[in-house]
């Protein structure tokens, strides 16, 4: 006969391996993807200001190019929606004629563009960290003549984990073409806690949107809630694993979503000469799960962990950054 070992629990699947890691021409895998590029619309639209005729919309890495395409969905079937209201409008006042009619159906729509080149024989993402940020200025080339100076540049990416390979190489690429300004998109939620169940991303203090909220922290004199923390963390880790919290959203919680990625926009404006304005998107979490057709755990960027070792490795994670230790948080003693 055959008796449950243990009682059952909510399945929360990697949202990363799902999304990031498995085969792109999956018909599950390829709609989530074009989803979350969709889920982004509202946001592009607001950084453009609307203006859909001084933007260029583009993509890096290839990997992206699928959200891209839900992207470019999203914001044609935005600017069918207003170009329909508008027309409506106009017809009710009695103000629509032949240029208003030319303005709203032949100017103004969303231009795709592909700007950066990629070697596909060169992978970036699983190259060492060090001599990750010269591999990638070797890999990409761009498209000249496509952007202008007063257009802005709206640039998506699968996720943005540690933001050197972004400021180091990928916006000084993009800084080529002169743009007004740049927009990078992240498909993926702000990265603020670690993991353990399979995916190497466990040092919290490389994470850009850990390193944003210490420095808002720092900024506004709040240095205190750091110890404070850092003393909670040693007391979670002398605990039963099943009785530990997560310490580490309190780093989080003096802070919104947009404080952090106004932060980590201006800690990542690339040090090359382009004098333009950098700005970075990330995806919402409730946008996330929309996407997915399926449950998955959100852990990396909520930090509600689905068993009580990814408590214990987050705490430890943070007491190591805190110490000054580097390693893997989850090699815990058993």
């Amino acid at each position: 006969s055959e008796e449950r070992f243990a009682p059952s629990v909510k399945k929360q699947h990697c949202s990363f391996e799902r999304i990031y890691f498995s085969r792109g021409n999956d018909p599950a895998i390829y709609q989530e993807r074009k989803a979350m590029g969709a889920a982004l619309t509202e946001q592009v639209v607001e950084s453009i200001d609307g203006d859909f005729g001084a933007a260029v919309i583009t993509f890096i890495p290839n990997t992206a190019e699928t959200a891209w395409y839900g992207l470019m969905d999203g914001l044609r079937q935005y600017r069918r929606d207003r170009v329909r209201a508008n027309i409506l409008e106009a017809a009710r006042s009695g103000d629509l004629d032949e240029d208003l009619l030319n303005h709203h159906i032949m100017d103004n729509w969303p231009r795709g563009e592909k700007i950066a080149h990629k070697d596909i024989k060169m992978r970036t993402f699983i190259s060492q960290e060090k001599g990750r940020a010269q591999l990638v200025s070797h890999v990409y080339d761009i498209t000249y003549g496509v952007v202008g100076e007063d257009d802005t540049l709206v640039a998506l990416d699968d996720s943005i984990v540690r933001g050197t390979t972004l400021k180091t190489s990928i916006l000084k690429i993009l800084g080529r073409t002169n743009p007004r300004k740049i927009v990078i998109c992240s498909t993926a939620p702000q990265i603020r806690y670690p993991d353990c169940y399979g995916i190497d991303m466990s040092e919290l203090g490389k994470f850009i949107a850990f390193q944003a909220a210490v420095r808002l922290l720092e900024r506004d004199g709040r240095q205190s809630l750091i110890e404070e923390v850092h003393k909670a963390c040693i007391e979670e880790l002398r605990k039963p694993w099943s009785e530990m919290q997560n310490c580490v959203k309190r780093i989080y919680e003096p802070f919104s979503a947009e404080e952090i990625s106004s932060e980590i926009s201006r800690m990542v404006f690339p040090e090359n000469g382009w004098q333009g304005e950098v700005e970075v998107i990330f995806q919402t979490i409730g946008n996330l799960h929309d996407s997915l057709q399926e449950s998955c755990g959100d852990w990396y960027f909520t930090g509600n962990y689905p068993t009580p070792g990814g408590y214990a490795t987050v705490n430890a994670a943070f007491v190591n950054w805190r110490d000054g230790v580097s390693g893997r948080s989850y090699d815990l003693p058993l």
